[in-house]
């Protein structure tokens, strides 16, 4: 092993433990941003279809750190699921106000970003495939 492949194996640690660190910070940091919105909801004494996309995102952004402490990996699906849900929630909050070709670009936006989920989705079932069979070959040796 070459001294530069040694530097880089040493140091990785620190890209595992600040990705964990910041993670934990998103996660923490979204369970008090969801608080703070349900409180001010509680105040207004209102909940409107935004606020439910709104907690909804908070709930995917959740499932998302949850999804890579569990698995050590963020499928790309989740982020590309959050931004459909923002652009859900910004359709709903503006509809009445945009002109209607911004509301059909924003819907195609959605389409776009569904066919990418759709696509991703069946990379990562073909990857995990591969890894169960790259895994099951490597036991049976």
């Amino acid at each position: 092993m070459n001294k530069e492949s040694k530097l880089t194996k040493s140091l990785h640690w620190t890209t595992i433990a600040s990705e964990k660190i910041l993670l934990a910070i998103i996660g923490i940091a979204t369970c008090i941003a969801s608080a703070l919105y349900i409180y001010e909801m509680f105040l207004a004494q209102s909940i409107t279809l935004p606020d439910l996309f709104m907690l909804f995102i908070y709930a995917e952004i959740i499932g998302m750190v949850g999804a890579f402490y569990s698995t050590n990996r963020i499928p790309v699906t989740l982020p590309i699921i959050i931004a459909i849900t923002a652009l859900c929630r910004l359709i709903v909050m503006q509809s009445k106000e945009m002109d209607a070709l911004v509301v059909l670009g924003e819907a195609g936006a959605i389409l776009v970003l569904s066919l990418a989920a759709i696509v991703m989705s069946f990379k990562d079932q073909v990857s995990l495939e591969k890894i169960k069979r790259l895994r099951d070959s490597i036991s049976s040796d």
